[in-house]
């Protein structure tokens, strides 16, 4: 067999990665340099390469994250008040794994957004589903699709996720049928799947925000009560970098 049949073979069967690897060390010459056992290695590597970098760029896209922001790209300064370590500490995956969740609170401008999407951006890293929603936004989505009849399929897009970024939780009271979905989404979740929250308001005044207290109660105690939590302090980052 010549190595034309082996390249035509590879590509009916979809191995880019592989393809490209042995390609390019026949047109160099340089598989001569390598042992049987080390060239079936070095296509494999290639080939997993390869779908890894397919896989992660998916997953990147489908998250629709607000910002393409990265974990090296935070602002540790001490005004902020982060411990540096317990958030690198999430850059791994075992918090998703273990169906844990992560509440990021601060007054406007202080970076909450820019830290869960450089959460989000790490957990696809890590190959996981992750799906990021402006809490506003996702309300009014879901009252669409209960009119147009696709509820339950968005509910259960969500449910998928192994991740949800949840942002801006709280700008605008929750009427009756927002607190239901909320509820809805927190019970799906709850100790299976991860969930980021992002709130202007401490985790004390969300009775309030939810506005309704058997349901308060319900919600803060399947995630206010169990998750991490980050108080982010400080001024402005916008205010910050425009001012460097």
């Amino acid at each position: 067999m010549n190595n034309q049949e082996t390249f035509e073979k590879m590509r009916e069967m979809r191995l880019q990665g592989m393809l490209r690897a042995f390609r390019e060390s026949c047109d160099s010459g340089t598989q001569e340099r390598f042992t049987p056992d080390e060239m079936v290695a070095h296509c494999v590597d290639a080939e997993w390469d390869d779908r890894y970098n397919r896989k992660y760029a998916r997953l990147l896209k489908k998250a629709n994250l607000r910002y393409h922001a990265r974990i090296e790209e935070i602002d540790f300064r001490d005004s902020r008040n982060i411990d540096k370590n317990r958030l690198l500490r999430f850059s791994g995956s075992d918090w998703i794994k273990k169906g844990e969740s992560i509440i990021i609170t601060g007054a406007t401008g202080v970076g909450k957004s820019f830290i869960a999407c450089a959460l989000g951006h790490q957990a696809c890293v890590h190959r996981k589903k992750v799906l990021y929603y402006n809490s506003i936004k996702l309300f009014s989505l879901l009252k669409y699709a209960k009119v147009d009849g696709t509820y339950f399929k968005e509910m259960k897009k969500i449910q998928k996720q192994d991740l949800l970024i949840l942002d801006d939780f709280g700008i605008k009271t929750l009427d009756a049928e927002t607190r239901l979905m909320m509820l809805e989404i927190l019970e799906d979740r709850h100790g299976l799947k991860s969930i980021i929250i992002t709130s202007q308001f401490p985790v004390d005044k969300w009775h309030e925000i939810i506005d309704e207290p058997t349901i308060a109660d319900a919600i803060c105690d399947r995630v206010a009560h169990s998750s991490h939590r980050i108080e982010l302090s400080g001024e402005s980052m916008r205010k910050m970098k425009a001012r460097e």
